[in-house]
């Protein structure tokens, strides 16, 4: 195993709004996968729209909840659907994990998992429920 020496970290601060830099990388797959038309019906500020992603995605708010700042909800989430369906937002995270890996901004040393547990609403289903195999009481250590 190579023992690569990692420069020294500068964190970076919480992005809530794309970067000049970043969009010239990210332009150019949207460009791939919804040309721009000179004529009909102008598009929506892609820029804006996916600014409001990322605060919808780092703020947890419902979408009906998203700052008018970034246009109308509903647009917002229209391209959201609709560059997750044909995987564009896979395609800029490739991107953007492939050049920051290149700089060495990718540690995969740490990881975290994220999940929810609940309980059952209204118990679940009685026909699935699980029999006891043993005794209700544990043992007493007396």
């Amino acid at each position: 195993m190579v023992n690569r020496k990692r420069a020294a970290r500068k964190d970076l601060g919480t992005i809530w709004r794309i970067p000049d830099a970043l969009w010239e990388i990210i332009e150019p797959i949207l460009l791939e996968f919804w040309p721009r038309k000179k004529e009909g019906r102008p598009t929506a500020d892609w820029r804006r729209a996916l600014d409001g992603i990322i605060f919808r995605m780092r703020s947890g708010c419902q979408w009906d909840q998203l700052p008018k700042e970034f246009g109308s909800k509903s647009t917002v989430h229209d391209w959201f659907q609709r560059w997750n369906k044909g995987g564009v937002m896979e395609k800029i995270w490739a991107k953007l994990v492939a050049d920051c890996e290149e700089l060495g901004g990718v540690h995969w040393d740490w990881q975290s998992a994220d999940g929810a547990t609940a309980k059952a609403r209204f118990g679940g289903i009685a026909s699935d429920r699980t029999r006891r195999t043993e005794a209700r009481m544990a043992p007493s250590e007396a």
